[in-house]
């Protein structure tokens, strides 16, 4: 699979939220700033594994059914990847 520009921008983004968030820790800020930005930060990386794994099934799809191939086995496996991911 490649990953185009904004799927390495959200990773980016997150990058630079963690970065922050350690800022925050060095600042001894209050423990509520910290846990709401590192709940943002999961978000992030959840909704993230929801585009790959999303977009690789589409490839897949698209492979398979030009190869006259089944596409069970790649949605189960789709599935169990986003079920791993929480």
């Amino acid at each position: 699979m490649e990953y185009n520009d904004q799927i390495k921008n959200r990773v980016k983004r997150m990058e630079g939220q963690l970065r922050g968030i350690l800022k925050m820790m060095e600042e001894n800020k209050d423990c509520k700033e910290v846990v709401t930005q590192l709940s943002a930060v999961r978000s992030a990386v959840d909704r993230t594994v929801g585009v790959i794994v999303s977009s690789n099934l589409v490839e897949c799809v698209q492979a398979a059914e030009q190869n006259g191939d089944k596409t069970d086995e790649l949605i189960k496996e789709a599935v169990n990847l986003l079920v791993k991911s929480r």
